[in-house]
Formats: structure tokens, C-alpha cells, sequence
């Protein structure tokens, strides 16, 4: 394709051509694990949405001959706002690059704008688990943000509390060991011992989803318990593996990163279990990734390769904007441990 002869309307229609196969071929990793539930908001709907967990009491009662029956106890339990913030970045299509024939430049800055979006919510929505241990903390754009859950405790907490109970509960194993056969047993033991509803009823919680960072010793003793048909941790080939397909595998890429996205291998060892059903964690998407292009502005076909450009650069400007809001309302539907033995 010859660049120096393509007007604005037909490259603004390549671009976007270019920009949404880019967009779909990118692994959305955090969105499309289902630790997170995601509500597509519609538009003139305002900014906000407030979560709140409702419970009734987990049994029914007995009931004589003509007695009238009891009524259940319902029981509010937290709330948590989710706020709508953009992300953008903008980019330039220079003169040169439309008039010297530069089609591989043009290319590889239109496919990366749509990696910065995508990137940018998979970062932000990793980051609630990054920071686990915390009810907030400083993200890339200098921007204090609130992480903490309903009773305003961080994620990873041993105490979470109960709106109607003096209970407690803990999304945090003890100990934080890496994993292994006792300690995905522990994890499955915090479950069975700290769910309950917000009367302090013990409540069954089934979990389907076992998530890591992308250490490769992490990774691979995860395969190893999920996909041996005998146990690994066993000579005898006779002895069954009960965690064969027990779990569906998430790689979080981005866990052991810094606010910057760069590394910070002191979380390299994260693991946990979730449960995708009884997530409360919610991803509201106002504005999925989009380009965002210069306008034909002028009246002459013969003039449009001039139109939508920059006066000083003479460059034509595209942009990716995108906006969504994050909010954890509760811990109960996920376990984690930081894998660094620490107390």
C-alpha cells in the first residue's frame, strides 16, 4: 500500500481495521480469568455503582402442627463504591511516515496503542492482588487508590469481620507457604473453616480456580498437582493424584510488579484459590479500549490529506481511550498466600 497516496477517511478506516484485530488477538489476562465479574455499564448512567451484600440465614425452622412460621433473618452486610476513571495515551502519525511509504512504523504504532489500554486495566485489575496486604497504594499516576474491601480491611486479611457476627474470617493463609500438596490442603481447609454469612453461619463455598504470578517453578508444581494422573509427590505410581482437573489454572503475568509495572520479584511465589461464582469482585467497563481519530474537517477531496493534521508537527494524532472502575466488595471467594513464609 502506497501511503503517500491514501487520504485521511481511508486511512482513519485502515487504522481502526489495524487497531481492533490487535485489540482482539491481546490476552486479557486478569479480565477473562473469572476472578473478576464484569457489568458492561451502559452510557448516561452516571459514574458510579454501590455493591452491598445481603445474606439470610443459612437454615429453615422447625415447624409445628398450625404454628405460624418463623421468619427469616436477613442481614445487610457491607457496601463498596465502584468510581469510573479513563486511561488514555496518544500517539503521532508523522508526515514522513505518510509520504515516504513507512507502512511498518505506521503499523507497529497503531497495534501498540491498543496494548496500552489492555495492558493498563489487566495491570490495574492484577494489582488488587499484588497488593493484597494493603487498603490502598500509589498507582503509576501518582493516584492513591482504594483497594481495601467492604469493612474497609485489605484483601488479604486474617481478620476480615461480619457485618452481623462477632466472627471473623481470614483470606490469608498462615504461614504463606509456596505451593504444595499440605499447603493447597491448607487453602482448602481456610475455606472450609472461614466461610460464613454475615450472620456467622458456616456457608459452603465451592472453589474452581487456582491462580499464580508467572514464576516458573510456581507454575510448574501447579501443573504438576493438576495434570498427573498419579501423585507427584509420590513414588508409587498406584497412588491417585486427587487434584488431577480439581482446579482451572490462571497465570496472572502481572502479579510480581511494581505500582511502574516494572518487576518486583519479592511477589514472584503469589498463589491462591478463587471461586468464580461467588466472586465479589467487579470490573465496571464504561468505555471499552477504542482509537480515537483526527476528524476530516475541510470540503475537498483533493485537500482531505491535509485535513486532521496537527499545524506545528504536521502530524495526523490518534489516541486510545478506554474507561472502567474496580471495586473488591468482600474476601470471601478468594484465599491467598504470598509464598514467602512469612508470619
Amino acid at each position: 500500500m502506497e501511503l503517500n497516496t491514501i487520504s485521511l477517511n481511508v486511512f482513519v478506516q485502515l487504522a481502526n481495521v489495524i487497531f481492533e484485530k490487535k485489540k482482539d488477538s491481546l490476552d486479557q489476562n486478569a479480565r477473562s480469568s473469572g476472578l473478576f465479574k464484569v457489568e458492561n455499564i451502559p452510557q448516561s448512567t452516571g459514574n458510579v455503582r454501590q455493591y452491598t451484600e445481603i445474606d439470610l440465614e443459612e437454615y429453615a425452622r422447625r415447624k409445628g402442627e398450625d404454628d405460624q412460621s418463623e421468619r427469616a433473618r436477613v442481614q445487610q452486610g457491607y457496601s463498596k463504591y465502584l468510581n469510573s476513571y479513563r486511561t488514555s495515551m496518544d500517539i503521532g502519525i508523522s508526515y514522513e511516515m505518510r509520504t515516504q511509504n513507512k507502512y511498518n512504523d505506521v503499523i507497529s504504532r497503531l497495534e501498540n496503542l491498543a496494548d496500552l489500554a489492555i495492558n493498563r486495566m489487566d495491570l490495574d485489575l492484577t494489582h488488587r492482588i499484588t497488593f493484597m496486604s494493603a487498603t490502598t497504594y500509589t498507582d503509576m499516576d501518582g493516584i492513591s487508590v482504594d483497594i481495601s474491601t467492604g469493612d474497609t480491611l485489605a484483601l488479604g486479611s486474617y481478620v476480615h469481620t461480619l457485618n452481623g457476627s462477632s466472627t471473623t474470617y481470614a483470606t490469608r493463609l498462615a504461614g504463606n507457604p509456596q505451593v504444595s500438596k499440605g499447603s493447597l490442603e491448607g487453602m482448602e481447609r481456610l475455606n472450609v473453616e472461614n466461610s460464613f454469612n454475615q450472620l456467622g453461619q458456616k456457608i459452603t463455598i465451592k472453589y474452581d480456580v487456582i491462580f499464580c504470578g508467572d514464576d516458573p517453578n510456581t507454575n510448574n508444581t501447579i501443573d504438576e498437582y493438576l495434570q498427573s494422573s498419579g501423585a507427584p509427590d509420590f513414588n508409587n505410581p498406584n497412588v491417585k493424584n486427587v487434584y488431577n482437573g480439581k482446579f482451572h489454572k490462571v497465570c496472572l503475568p502481572r502479579i510480581a510488579t511494581d505500582a511502574l509495572g516494572g518487576v518486583d520479584s519479592t511477589k514472584r511465589k503469589y498463589w491462591g484459590i478463587a471461586s468464580t461464582m461467588a466472586s465479589q469482585a467487579h470490573l465496571g467497563v464504561w468505555e471499552e479500549a477504542h482509537l480515537k481519530s483526527p476528524g476530516v474537517i475541510g470540503s475537498t477531496e483533493q485537500n482531505s490529506d491535509a485535513n486532521g493534521e496537527e499545524f506545528s508537527t504536521d502530524a495526523w494524532n490518534f489516541g486510545v481511550r478506554c474507561g472502567y472502575g474496580i471495586a473488591i466488595l468482600a474476601g470471601q471467594w478468594i484465599r491467598i498466600s504470598s509464598g514467602d513464609g512469612a508470619a
